[in-house]
């Protein structure tokens, strides 16, 4: 390993995404991606690195992987019309472990859009680490949801990761086997996965030592089975001997890691006996390597620790430690009781990984690897191009009243000098900002920044604009429905409840908190109000 420099950092979040879900009783829960997003920007991490709002997917995209039938059942079921259409749901195994819910498709367009988007950034070279905590959804398979996911954002990223590398490496931790992505990669050298993961009779049943790949992808899959109570010193033991020695072999030019967080101690469906810093040691150790890096979320099922998890791996990721107290202005706080820390701690749960079980692994994998050439030469072709264009470059609407345009604000990320934040805005942005930092025509989405110094004046002003923001519906009078507004890390939130207009649907930064926006009827005009820090206002 070489020393290691400066990463450029992008970080995509969707806050919609906690907006879903599976059921009131199922155990993944979509909102721990916003329980970790919420951390990160209360510990300031988002100084650090760029953040985007990823557009959602595209049908062509899905397809790429998943069959047209598949993609079409999952955008026309529902829980309502299930019974109407049992035959394709047991063809296409949405039903228990994978319910119907409303907005399905959208929701996995939007999981998989970060994917997807991080890939591009690193083919361009835009970035050397993309991170989407909302992704690494690894059990899907080509027509068939399993294990919780219904589409395999990991599997479409390396397709979109493969048209500029000639190898990419998969890793995989979470307690469960990677089956969906080894299975789509079992017979090409292009793609290499190594998953380490509990094995027995345990979900999904797949990933022996044995399973190594067929025809041209023949020991390019490596699979490390573990035993339940694996502690922090036994995965590293077995995890950074064996990466080293398939990095090495492999040569990889970029690496795929899926950081399930239900490999955890005390995870609900868990039985692994890891703490948050022995996971995030994983982390540490891969970004050493300097290789080019997509960083995922998957399982995990105690959201508490996951949220811990991800938001201390985003801290290793920047380059800054963080904890263990929790920051004191979020809003989640509560749920990280009793201890109130960010830690995630062992248990004493008994370690089932005997040292001459692993030692035998090891040199199973070892013998595998040796037995095969090493790195696979490909013939590289001219790139082709894309299904549907990228988009042309969003270019935001500059605001008159503003001194700082929207875009000059998306391109600023603190310097490592820069301690304090200031109030005076012409003095904020006197770094040099690199070119490279800044928005792609390359990249399809329109980029949301997390900003800060919005004065209450030009929320006001936007609030009532009629120029239409990318992806934002405002609000209008003739919607009869209850609107409400929140403040995700200084982002306020509308949501809708009405015959017209459902779901989010519209998205301002501010500087001060909102906390509700509600109807408010004066005869026959309807107009909507709320509070901005200690100032009411009205939208009329």
């Amino acid at each position: 390993m070489t020393a290691e420099p400066k990463k450029r950092i992008n970080y995509f979040y969707d806050h919609a995404l906690g907006i879903f879900t599976h059921g009131t009783n199922h155990p993944m829960k979509p909102f721990r991606v916003r329980m970790t997003h919420n951390l990160v920007m209360n510990y300031g991490l988002c100084k650090k690195m760029e953040i985007f709002r990823p557009k959602p997917s595209t049908i062509d995209e899905l397809t790429q992987f998943h069959t047209d039938d598949y993609i079409n059942f999952l955008g026309k079921v529902t829980p309502s019309n299930m019974e109407t259409c049992i035959k394709d749901c047991t063809r296409f195994n949405v039903g228990d472990d994978c319910p119907a819910f409303d907005g399905l498709l959208e929701y996995c367009r939007r999981a998989t859009g970060g994917s997807l988007e991080g890939a591009a950034r690193l083919n361009q070279g835009l970035c050397d680490i993309a991170v989407n905590w909302a992704g690494g959804l690894h059990h899907a398979k080509k027509q068939e949801a399993s294990g919780f996911c219904y589409v395999n954002d990991i599997v479409v990223a390396i397709l979109e990761l493969l048209r500029y590398h000639k190898r990419v490496l998969y890793i995989d931790i979470d307690i469960h086997h990677g089956d969906g992505v080894e299975e789509a990669f079992y017979t090409t050298d292009r793609v290499m996965t190594l998953s380490f993961h509990n094995f027995g009779e345990y979900f999904p049943g797949t990933g022996d030592i044995h399973d190594i790949g067929i025809g041209k992808g023949k020991y390019h899959s490596v699979n490390f089975p573990l035993r339940e109570g694996v502690d922090d010193k036994t995965y590293k033991s077995v995890f950074e001997p064996v990466v080293s020695h398939v990095v090495e072999w492999y040569k990889p030019s970029v690496i795929v890691l899926q950081c399930g967080a239900d490999s955890l101690s005390g995870d609900r469906l868990g039985c692994f006996n890891l703490s948050s810093k022995g996971h995030a040691d994983c982390v540490r150790f891969v970004k050493k390597f300097n290789i080019p890096m997509l960083v995922l979320g998957g399982g995990g099922y105690t959201i508490r620790n996951v949220s811990r998890a991800w938001a201390y791996e985003t801290g290793v990721i920047i380059g800054q430690e963080i904890g263990p107290e929790l920051p004191p202005n979020n809003s989640d706080n509560d749920y990280f009781g009793p201890e109130y820390t960010l830690d995630v701690h062992p248990s004493n749960m008994e370690n089932k990984n005997t040292r001459e079980y692993l030692e035998k692994i090891m040199i199973t994998i070892f013998e595998n690897l040796d037995r095969s050439r090493h790195a696979p030469s490909v013939q590289m072709q001219d790139i082709p191009g894309k299904n549907n264009a990228p988009d042309e470059i969003h270019e935001d609407e500059d605001d008159p009243d503003e001194r700082i345009s929207q875009q000059h604000c998306d391109k600023h990320i603190v310097p490592d000098n820069e301690y304090e934040d200031s109030s005076d805005e012409e003095s904020i942005y006197n770094s040099i900002i690199p070119a490279e930092y800044g928005p792609s025509k390359y990249v399809r989405s329109y980029r949301h920044k997390i900003i800060k110094n919005r004065s209450q004046k030009n929320i006001l002003r936007k609030l009532d604009s009629t120029v239409k923001y990318p992806d934002i519906i405002y609000p209008q009078n003739n919607n009869n429905g209850q609107f409400s507004m929140e403040v995700i890390d200084e982002v306020i939130m509308v949501e809708a409840n009405s015959s017209k207009t459902d779901g989010i649907v519209a998205t301002y930064p501010v500087h001060d908190k909102v906390y509700s926006l509600k109807p408010r009827r004066n005869g026959s005009i309807r107009s909507y109000y709320g509070q901005v820090g200690s100032s009411k206002w009205t939208v009329t």
